[in-house]
């Protein structure tokens, strides 16, 4: 056996090929099994039940699944067109709801005429000359 204490790595086994390597030979295994007989190949129903059970596992967890959420939308924003269309989709649908476009006319209409209410209702007066000074005097 190699004295491989300074560095502390093995130079034998598996896990310390390069990965072209160990993909060779789990190929060649591979091959042989099916050649053999013994290989075990998925079903439709068995494959489904592994991705579900993988599926399952995988959103347990909430902080991996909102950086996948996180990033998706991300991408998916990235792209204006898309983001325009999405949009354009999302405007046609509200406005075939009548009530609802009638209410946001009212509530748009009303906030409105509260703020021109508002405005008319204000008196502008210019200060007298007095005023101005009186102002002036005591700034100083």
């Amino acid at each position: 056996m190699a004295d491989n204490s300074s560095s502390g790595i093995s130079k034998r086994g598996f896990a310390s090929m390069d990965s072209h390597r160990k993909r060779e030979i789990a190929s060649k295994g591979g091959r042989a099994a099916h050649e053999k007989g013994t290989a075990h190949e998925f079903t439709a129903d068995e494959a489904r039940a592994a991705g579900r059970k993988g599926g399952e596992t995988v959103s347990r967890n909430r902080d991996h699944m909102a950086s996948i959420g996180r990033r998706g939308g991300e991408a998916v924003s990235r792209d204006r067109e898309h983001m325009a269309n999405i949009g354009r989709k999302g405007g046609e649908a509200v406005s075939r709801d009548r009530a609802h476009m009638a209410n946001i006319g009212r509530e748009g209409g009303e906030s409105r005429s509260r703020v021109d209410k508002s405005e008319h209702s204000r008196v502008f007066t210019q200060p007298s000359h007095q005023q101005m000074t009186e102002q002036t005097s005591q700034s100083y």
